[in-house]
């Protein structure tokens, strides 16, 4: 497993991360032994960024993630680079996120949470999961270089902002890493402004969704391979009136990755991690296999034509549906 840092001043990490939400929450029923052998075999094939938050299953998958970092010893945490997020806060009868919150208070209150959660004294890199819109950025960022100096922080990162929150953030302390969805149906979100102020400013770009949402991996044949119990349900483009169009997409890609002796979904990550050696993706797995086959897509190593026959089989425009429901996208506050 090839190595990257993330921004001038960040983290060592894998190039290919561990997205671990799915292994309590969303992406239909979790499998705790499936996902412990899962989290040991990511090691053993040399990936040491895990990529958390503290609103994936309301602290679950933070707990999960404390309960198989203590059992497998400090000598495994210190070769780790375990990542989580803040801002999101949950309704508690229906335990929706109903708000964002990013005062310099629940900075504090938020990170010391995750601490226990994790079982862990420091954060290898934390982030702002969503920008609060009623507080300045530099207040919240404040607070987090806060937790830097007083040594229960390593390096700071931002989930979703734009330009102009990124470029104000950073004048208060370095930020390493901005997570953005991005993958061949997602472009837009990085490519352009984004990426080019992360360069000038020595910022990582962490990939999440790098695959669709599972979509791009080509396992899903139509909407009713998705289970009752999948959060997917309720997103855009899977929904009935998108989710054909999209797969036809998906099918496009397959052909290409045929063509080019991989699974899509390695040909997507391969593309993705093409891209700059400072995008780092995170898919997400419960599943050994999903994991082995992702990581074997990490060596592939595209050329430049190759990485364009990919990009053309998804044209600009050509993805239907937003990337997320209405409610998620009115709280991006970017």
């Amino acid at each position: 497993m090839q190595q990257r840092r993330l921004g001038t001043h960040g983290p060592l990490v894998s190039a290919l991360g561990l997205g671990c939400m799915g292994m309590s929450t969303s992406y239909g029923v979790p499998d705790d032994a499936e996902s412990v052998r899962t989290l040991d075999r990511a090691v053993e094939l040399g990936v040491t960024l895990l990529d958390t938050a503290d609103a994936y299953g309301r602290g679950a998958n933070e707990e999960f993630l404390g309960r198989w970092l203590r059992e497998r010893g400090t000598a495994r945490r210190d070769g780790l680079v375990v990542a989580t997020k803040f801002g999101l806060r949950h309704d508690e009868a229906t335990g929706r996120v109903n708000a964002v919150d990013g005062s310099a208070a629940w900075v504090r209150e938020a990170c010391h949470a995750s601490l226990r959660r994790l079982g862990t004294d420091h954060l290898d890199l934390y982030y702002l999961h969503r920008r609060d819109p009623d507080v300045p950025i530099e207040e919240t960022v404040g607070a987090m270089a806060e937790l830097v100096a007083a040594g229960t922080v390593r390096h700071l990162g931002l989930s979703e902002v734009s330009v102009r929150t990124l470029r104000r953030a950073h004048a208060v302390h370095p930020i390493s890493a901005v997570q953005l969805e991005y993958s061949l149906f997602t472009r837009d979100v990085v490519e352009g402004e984004m990426l080019a102020t992360c360069r000038e400013l020595g910022i990582g770009v962490v990939a999440y969704s790098p695959l669709g949402r599972g979509m791009l991996t080509g396992a899903l044949a139509a909407r009713s391979d998705l289970g009752d119990e999948d959060a997917r349900r309720r997103w855009p483009r899977f929904a009935e009136e998108h989710i054909d169009r999209n797969l036809r997409l998906v099918r496009a890609v397959r052909d290409v990755a045929a063509s080019l002796g991989c699974t899509p979904a390695q040909a997507v990550l391969a593309w993705l991690l093409a891209q700059g050696e400072d995008i780092v993706p995170i898919p997400g797995t419960k599943r050994r296999a999903y994991l082995e086959q992702n990581v074997a897509g990490a060596g592939l190593g595209f050329s430049r034509e190759q990485a364009a026959l990919l990009r053309a089989a998804v044209p600009d425009g050509a993805v239907a549906g937003e990337r997320y429901p209405l409610a998620a996208l009115e709280r991006l506050g970017r």
